[in-house]
């Protein structure tokens, strides 16, 4: 039986490995979204497509993150964590040779099975390579860092390769990371004691996964034809019936894929309610604010990746802070704030006119929205995996990440429906007007077109203001701090 790596150069090594395969994998659920107009282009994807292309990555990784948590823990975390690997980087190769939408999407459904696989685990070999204490809330540190940085992350590295080489590199660039990657794992300690007897919860994987996809779809084909369309009401009440089977498998079943009793912590429940929250309103702002910045400012992939360089700032700045400021205060007083101030960017957008100007509204803007959410990843990681037993750490820690991109994938659906139903009041079709009249070079028509999408875009940023809103309610009122042993009084 190993032991966990002391800390010193290997433990060093064992950090930068899981960082990188984080990193990798939070990234490539933004990192398509700058390249999605140039998709667009070169396979004629449909306009419900493109948000299939971030929505498919982001259900296919939430969904099973459970049961790649499960597998973690029952086969071996390094064992698992390189297969999630593996899968994630032959996907990548896949999608940077698709030929067309359909193609497209399966690698990114592929993408998402491999990362909902090498995630989980790669949380888990921190607990199994750092002592409690500093080494490891330091290693936690940097992995809540990289959860937040990826996602701005990929839109940088996605304009840039869009603009310089094609859009298919956003695939091709995980081929040679992924290999480094693997290479690396065999400085990673492995705890045989961790594994479990047991079995993987394939039912409860199938109904739970499968439920939130009706989910996504029911909200996405509500907002674009009718909700009282017979294919939206049946979609509806599959996700329904999917999820409630989901609940009482769970409750049920010998080895469910989510235990049921992680929720009796109110401060855990509350962390992984946090982040469906902040997932939601995350996603959907870089999603309309690229689009925003393509469509209406009218900057390139590249320039657009760059414009984000003020939220990174944002967050690398409030993400360090955080992973210092946890050992001095509370979960909620630093997540908190955070959200106030994610809220209140929010806000700052939904002033956005077809015409902002990026130094004085939009980065300012932006970095106020990262500063807030850099502010809530370090500590809700730590308030989800606080407390757990250590043969369910795999399982604690894939709620959290399915949290995020559950509420991601929700997110857009919704924010998508709210957005389209918004620019349509405006203007009929506001989206196909825009891009027929830019075809046809009609300068009245597509200022109209523009001014209808734009108010379908802040509106969404208003919308999301109010789930970052509902975060931060759910942190004050649930997420509470650890409780302190009783000091002994005097006998007097």
């Amino acid at each position: 039986m190993s032991s966990p790596t002391p800390p010193g150069r290997h433990a060093g090594r064992a950090l930068l490995v899981i960082a990188a395969a984080q990193l990798m994998v939070v990234l490539d659920g933004t990192i398509t979204n700058i390249a999605l107009p140039s998709i667009q282009s070169d396979l004629g994807v449909s306009a419900s497509g493109l948000a299939w292309i971030v929505n498919s990555y982001a259900l296919a990784f939430g969904g099973l993150l459970l049961l790649g948590g499960r597998a973690g823990d029952l086969f071996g975390r390094r064992r698992m964590f390189r297969a999630g690997i593996v899968v994630f980087t032959l996907a990548s190769l896949l999608g940077g040779l698709a030929s067309g939408e359909e193609v497209l999407i399966a690698s990114r459904v592929l993408q998402g099975v491999g990362a909902a696989i090498a995630a989980p685990t790669a949380l888990s070999l921190i607990a199994t390579n750092f002592p409690e204490g500093a080494p490891r809330n330091k290693a936690m540190g940097v992995y809540a860092a990289m959860a937040g940085l990826g996602s701005t992350v990929g839109l940088l590295l996605g304009g840039v390769l869009t603009d310089y080489l094609d859009w298919r590199w956003v695939f091709f660039v995980n081929i040679p990371i992924g290999v480094a990657i693997l290479a690396g794992t065999r400085v990673l300690a492995e705890a045989e004691a961790d594994r479990r007897s047991g079995r993987l919860d394939v039912p409860g994987a199938i109904t739970g996964t499968g439920g939130l996809i009706a989910l996504v779809y029911a909200i996405t084909r509500g907002g674009e034809h009718s909700w009282t369309d017979s294919l939206t009401l049946g979609s509806l009440a599959a996700a329904l019936v999917l999820l409630a089977l989901f609940l009482v498998l769970q409750a049920r079943i010998a080895h469910p894929m989510m235990p049921l009793h992680l929720f009796r912590d109110r401060s855990r429940s509350g962390a992984y309610a946090t982040m469906l929250f902040m997932g939601s309103g995350m996603f959907a702002t870089f999603y309309f604010l690229t689009l925003y910045m393509q469509q209406i400012l009218g900057y390139s992939p590249v320039r657009t990746g760059f414009a984000y360089l003020a939220f990174s700032i944002g967050m690398a700045l409030a993400a360090a802070a955080g992973s210092k400021l946890v050992a001095r205060f509370s979960p909620r007083r630093i997540a908190g704030p955070g959200l106030l101030l994610a809220a209140l960017g929010m806000l700052w957008f939904s002033t956005l006119d077809t015409g902002s100007p990026y130094a004085t509204q939009l980065a300012p803007a932006m970095f106020l929205t990262g500063l807030g959410l850099g502010s809530g990843f370090v500590p809700m990681t730590l308030a989800a995996v606080s407390g757990v037993r250590p043969q369910d750490t795999g399982i604690a820690s894939a709620l959290l990440n399915t949290a995020q991109q559950v509420g991601g994938a929700l997110g857009l659906a919704v924010l998508t429906t709210v957005s389209a139903t918004a620019a349509d009041d405006r203007l009929g079709d506001a989206a196909g007007t825009f891009y027929r009249a830019a075809a046809e070079g009609d300068p009245a028509l597509l200022g109209q077109a523009a001014e209808a999408l734009t108010h379908g875009y802040t509106t969404a940023f208003a919308v999301a203001a109010a789930l970052f809103a509902a975060g931060l309610i759910v942190t004050v009122t649930a997420v509470r701090p650890p409780r302190r042993p009783a000091v002994p009084q005097p006998v007097k």
